[in-house]
């Protein structure tokens, strides 16, 4: 069978494998996301996380393994991998935003080219994700004058705008000022409570804590243990986990 009937499971991880040359940087990472689930993914650098990110929206193809979107199996021959991206939004580090347009174009381009959108209704989407994300007024700014919590809530409307049924978010806050944090991770939260499916790569711990249905520790390649904010955080089961928790949630 090519796709699977997945019920209330709309992204699907079975024994998932990637080198990288002759490192294995994935080594059988399972995963089951229901519908409206918020992932949480933590872990030191370097145990894979941002990999199995990116293989959900097939950025990188695995080396072995399955990865089932909405029961579309993305490593079968005749899927339309674009088709499946565009109802995957990602959200990276770095903003990716066109410096030469506006910030109302940076949303509406893709809808326009991807989503066969007239510019009237791509701009009427685009004002009301801008308007999600707490800034309307920036629309004809561009991005060099806004700050970086500015701009990473652009990137966020951008792949809201293509309205996805999945949001990817690959560790969207270390790049920006401490100060500048709180604004991003507040507009995700609201996404978590609107029901939006995500998986977040983060070392934001608060967040975690206040959005997570359930937390996934990895490292060095591996899915070391997963369950809800409070358990893992709480009483962590592995000392892989509790020695990572100890050092990063010492204040």
């Amino acid at each position: 069978m090519d796709n699977k009937q997945l019920g209330d499971e709309i992204i699907v991880i079975e024994d998932l494998h990637k080198y990288f040359g002759s490192v294995e940087a994935v080594k059988g990472v399972n995963l089951r996301v229901k519908r409206g689930e918020v992932i949480i993914v933590v872990g030191p650098s370097g145990s894979g996380k941002s990999t199995v990110l990116r293989c959900i929206n097939h950025l990188e193809e695995p080396t072995s393994g399955a990865v089932y979107i909405d029961g579309v199996h993305l490593e079968d021959k005749k899927t339309n991998i674009n088709e499946v991206r565009a109802e995957v939004g990602m959200v990276f580090q770095q903003f990716n935003l066109f410096p030469h347009l506006s910030v109302l174009r940076n949303v509406t381009i893709a809808q326009e080219k991807v989503r066969g959108r007239k510019k009237e209704e791509a701009d009427k989407v685009g004002m009301e994700q801008l308007t999600r994300v707490g800034i309307p007024e920036k629309a004809d700014a561009y991005p060099r004058q806004l700050s970086g919590g500015q701009q990473q809530r652009v990137a966020i409307a951008r792949s809201l705008a293509m309205e996805p049924k999945i949001m990817l978010f690959d560790e969207p806050t270390s790049a920006l000022d401490p100060e500048m944090i709180k604004e991003v991770l507040d507009v995700m939260l609201d996404l978590a409570k609107a029901g939006m499916t995500m998986v977040v790569v983060t070392h934001e711990m608060g967040f975690a804590k206040a959005a997570a249905d359930r937390v996934v520790f990895m490292d060095e390649g591996q899915i070391v243990e997963v369950g809800p904010p409070e358990q893992v955080f709480g009483t962590p089961q592995h000392k892989r986990t509790q020695l990572f928790l100890s050092k990063i949630l010492q204040h």
